[in-house]
């Protein structure tokens, strides 16, 4: 065979090739996430649940990962960067991603998880028919607060006055703020609201602020706070602060005690609306599922160290106690 009859026909097969994977790839249904952080810690349970029905990123699937790095502002631009990638379905974290979400398309279906009331928030118009192309999981933290607080209280009787650390710009603030309110009430507890955004704000909320007129604080759910884990949780150890957490991953990493719903869970659940969805299912004919799966998890390592003694009916209702 001749030099140029070689080149020609391996550049026809390279182009062959080219189409062949490019038409490979084509075949996997894009998927895109939507997070206002920069935390991947639960995606890894919302790739194991798309797994277990039958979808795995790299072989049959594509994810595209959008992350605002706690800057509210971004979301907009990036819902939008997803909409030109032709995704087949958005995944929204937070309530602030959602929104953004939404904003941006009428047509992507989009999944969300999100701890504030979505018909409230205007994300569905329903419950059990959201219509449109909007459905998801919600985990309704903000009615959880009043059962972290009671929570708080059985740990420290004698704690008066609670700090709360709250992002303002979280549309469920002030809706979680006069809850909490009435429910210290209650208890007869004095509710200090700590509205932080930044790592300064942090910094002040678990220090002398904190030290010198709170006894306790809780921390209210939303997304900058959970990208901010390993920082909030030396905060609170740094200044002895006892601290109550909406999630495990808090006490994972050396927080006193956390109650919420189960991320495992709930991110399977958006896992598997997703798989529905790419399967042929319409998001509006898809219910909001409501979690229900909650966990109490205890570090009584981080309880010695504060010297507080855990109370038996606190510790026999726990989950999970990491010793």
């Amino acid at each position: 065979m001749k030099r140029r009859e070689f080149i020609v026909g391996f550049g026809a097969l390279v182009v062959v090739s080219a189409r062949l994977a490019s038409a490979q790839q084509s075949d996997r249904p894009l998927i895109g996430i939507l997070s206002l952080g920069t935390s991947t810690y639960d995606l890894e349970h919302y790739r194991e649940g798309l797994k277990e029905a039958g979808y795995v990123e790299g072989q049959n699937l594509a994810i595209e990962y959008r992350f605002a790095n706690d800057d509210p502002s971004r979301l907009s631009e990036l819902a939008s960067d997803l909409v030109r990638s032709r995704v087949r379905v958005i995944v929204a974290g937070g309530t602030n991603s959602v929104l953004a979400a939404k904003a941006a398309t009428m047509t992507i279906p989009i999944v969300f998880l999100t701890g504030g009331d979505p018909v409230n928030l205007g994300l569905v118009s329903s419950l059990n028919r959201p219509e449109a192309n909007v459905t998801g999981i919600s985990f309704m933290v903000e009615d959880l607060g009043g059962k972290d607080l009671g929570l708080l209280h059985e740990l420290i009787p004698d704690a008066k006055s609670i700090g709360f650390l709250i992002n303002p710009d979280n549309p469920n603030a002030l809706r979680q703020i006069r809850d909490l309110q009435d429910a210290a009430r209650k208890l007869g507890l004095e509710l200090e609201p700590l509205r932080t955004t930044n790592e300064r704000q942090l910094q002040e909320a678990f220090g002398a602020k904190a030290g010198h007129l709170n006894d306790a604080v809780l921390v209210g759910a939303d997304p900058y706070f959970g990208s901010q884990v390993d920082q909030i949780v030396r905060l609170a150890a740094q200044n002895r602060v006892p601290t109550v957490y909406y999630r495990r991953q808090f006490t994972d990493a050396g927080g006193l005690m956390s109650y919420g719903t189960s991320d495992s869970d709930a991110w399977r659940q958006v896992a598997i609306y997703t798989a529905r969805i790419l399967r042929g299912a319409k998001p509006g004919d898809l219910p909001v599922i409501q979690s229900t799966k909650f966990e109490l998890v205890i570090n009584l390592k981080t309880a010695k160290t504060l010297g507080l003694t855990i109370p038996p009916s606190v510790l026999a209702r726990a989950d999970e106690v990491i010793e």
